[in-house]
This record gives structure tokens, sequence and C-alpha cells, in this order.
């Protein structure tokens, strides 16, 4: 009995020196040969594409999906992933994922990861490359994770994503005027006069528009345009959007607004994909959801 116990303890010691001569040797190849895996035996990480989600007056949600590709001769476990993302080698976001990642050898697996990003950070950032007058910088992806490796148990792989491209500026709106025509009986027409701001070297299309004019509270308009709009690059493209409401909803609203502007507040949501023909991660069929407020005197006055 306890010769075969010895028997069974030796086959298992020179198990996992194999295993891990099997392992060294791996490591060193990929040491020697370099290229994708930063000389080293460990998980690619590769930025795939992102997304907008919302836009917001303070804060930008995008998911960032990204490629995990494992190399190792063994499949791992992670408990989870910490980032951050740079723009100009300044964190503009640091995140979390907490869901478990699990990837077999010579296999590899999509993540979405969430980021909120605070338009006081982004907007500090992208002011100091106008002022230098900078029109492309480096952006960049800091992930780490804890692996539950067989036969070397947990380590801490840390890898750095940078890449240069053009400043990415996000569109601006602003609501010129929302045009109140001739009051019917049945029908009120009503146009909110846009302009697009694209501070991009390159154009895109707004599709599948959808916005809601809502003033002092009270929801008046909706409306759609499915067509694709152009957005003309590093330039401003001023839109109309028509809408068409019930009298109910509108003349009970015409002493304020023609009277009391100043302290009328209106709300605009605007929600459209951005659908760029040359690919631009930026801008990928992205979501993008805005909320435009201010009050009825901020009209231009013709």
């Amino acid at each position: 009995m306890k010769r075969g116990w010895i028997i069974a303890l030796g086959l298992l010691l020179l198990g996992v020196i194999g295993a891990y001569v099997w392992y060294s040797r791996l490591k060193n190849n990929a040491e020697s040969e370099g290229g994708a895996y930063d000389n080293t035996l460990k998980p690619r990480l590769e930025v795939s594409t992102l997304d907008i989600t919302n836009i917001d007056d303070d804060v930008i949600d995008m998911t960032l999906k990204m490629l995990i590709d494992n190399p190792l001769p063994v499949g791992f476990k992670a408990t989870g992933l910490r980032y951050t993302v740079y723009m100009a080698k300044t964190p503009i976001v640091e995140e979390t994922y907490a869901k478990p990642i699990e990837v077999e050898s010579g296999d590899s697996t999509f993540i979405t990861l969430p980021m909120k990003l605070l338009n006081k950070k982004l907007m500090t950032v992208l002011k100091t490359l106008d002022e230098k007058g900078i029109d492309s910088t480096t952006y960049g992806v800091r992930a780490t994770f804890d692996l539950d490796v067989p036969i070397l148990g947990e380590r801490t792989f840390t890898q750095n994503i940078e890449k240069k491209l053009p400043t990415y500026y996000i569109p601006t709106i602003k609501i010129e005027d929302i045009d109140f025509g001739k009051l019917g009986l049945k029908r009120t027409d009503v146009a909110a006069k846009v302009n697009v701001e694209n501070r991009n070297r390159f154009p895109y299309n707004f599709t599948d528009t959808r916005y809601t004019v809502s003033i002092d509270g009270k929801q008046i308009a909706e409306g759609e345009q499915p067509e694709p709009i152009l957005i003309r690059k590093q330039a401003v493209t001023p839109v109309v959007f028509p809408v068409t409401v019930k009298p109910g909803q509108s003349l009970g609203l015409l002493p304020k607004m023609l009277f009391d502007k100043k302290d009328t507040p209106f709300l605009v949501t605007f929600h459209c994909k951005i659908i760029d023909k040359d690919g631009n991660l930026a801008f990928k069929n992205s979501q993008f959801n805005t909320t435009i407020r201010g009050t009825l005197a901020d009209f231009k006055k013709d």
C-alpha cells in the first residue's frame, strides 16, 4: 500500500515538473519571437469597438468591446478585470468589470466593458489639445486581472494597449429655435431648428432619428426622421425637424410662450444612430442620446 502511494506521488510530481517545463519552454519561445503577446506567454487584449450609448449634460455612457485571447497551454479563470482608459496620457475613465471571465486554452472571448466618462474630464483634455494645436493624440487602455491558472496558481497580468488616432469630438447639438407655424383647430405645425456641430475630420450620418419637445414640463410634440442626415465634417450643419401636435397640447402654453419666455423652460430629447461609412472606431453604429435644456428666451431672434 505504501509503495503504491509513493509511486502515485512520484508520478504526480513528475507530471507537475513536466507541465512546468512545458509551460516555461512555450513562454521562452514567445519571448524570443516577440509580437502580439508583448514578448511573454500571457493573455492578449485587443479593443474591438467603442459604442456611445448615452450623452447627457454631465456624463457620457459608453461600452468598450474587448477581445481576450488565451495562448496558454491551459484554460484560465479570472474573477474580474480592472481597467483605465487614457487620452493624451491622461486617465479619463477608471472602472472595474466584476463578472467572472473564463477562456479555454487556445481560445478567445469577447467581453463588453461599461464606461462612464465625465464630460468635465473630457473637456479639460480637449481644451488642452486645442490650445496646443494638436489634432491627433494617443488613446490607451490599461487592463489588469488576476488569473487562476492551473499549476502556477493565481497570477496578476497587466497589459497596455495604445494607439495614436485623430482627436475625436462628440457631436454638439444646439436648438436655435422652436418655430410654431399656423395654429389650427385640428393641428399645430412645429419645427425644431437645430445646429449640429461636428469638429471631427470626417463626416457621418444621423439615422433613425427620434425626438420629443417639452415646454414648461409638458411634452407637446414628438417626431421621427428615419432617413439618413449627412453631418458635414468640421462644420455646423443646420437641420430642421418637423413635428405636428394637437392644439390641446400647445394652446394652453401660449400665454407663457408669448409673454414669459425667460421663465418658460424647454427640453428636447434626441435619439439617433451615428453611422460612419469609413468605420472609425469612435462612431461605429453608436447610439447617440442627448438632452438639450434651456428657456424660450435662449432662442435667437430674427
